[in-house]
């Protein structure tokens, strides 16, 4: 094996590890990652929508943001649609995408965007 093929294969198992090893944060997370959320864990999945208006643009409709995420709390996990804003009953309270940040702007796509996504729970013990 070449030094430079050992090479790219130690730094693939690093990057590999280090994704598997994320802890949960309580913060905005971006694609991938895992928020704690007063109890359940928020993994945000994919960006099913995002028709936030742009900054700066006059829109008859405000938009929206659709998030795909896997919820999970104890021994249970499930797939969900999060809408940003709306409440949804997870376990024994309310989970809901409470921001995405950074604001759109024009010419601007979720696949272009790196957001990062704040969610809030309310309800539980």
């Amino acid at each position: 094996m070449t030094a430079r093929r050992h090479a790219i294969l130690v730094a693939l198992a690093s990057l590999t590890s280090a994704c598997a090893a994320a802890p949960a944060v309580d913060g905005p997370v971006g694609i991938g990652h895992t928020a704690v959320v007063g109890g359940p864990h928020v993994r945000h999945d994919r960006v099913i929508e995002d028709s936030r208006c742009p900054v700066g643009v006059t829109c008859v409709w405000g938009g929206r943001v659709v998030l795909q995420a896997t919820v999970s709390g104890g021994s249970w996990s499930k797939p969900m649609d999060l809408i940003l804003n709306v409440p949804v009953d997870v376990a024994d309270g309310k989970l809901t995408l409470v921001s995405v940040t950074p604001a759109r702007k024009k010419g601007e796509t979720a696949r272009t965007t790196p957001s990062r996504f704040a969610f809030k729970f309310e309800g539980g013990l």
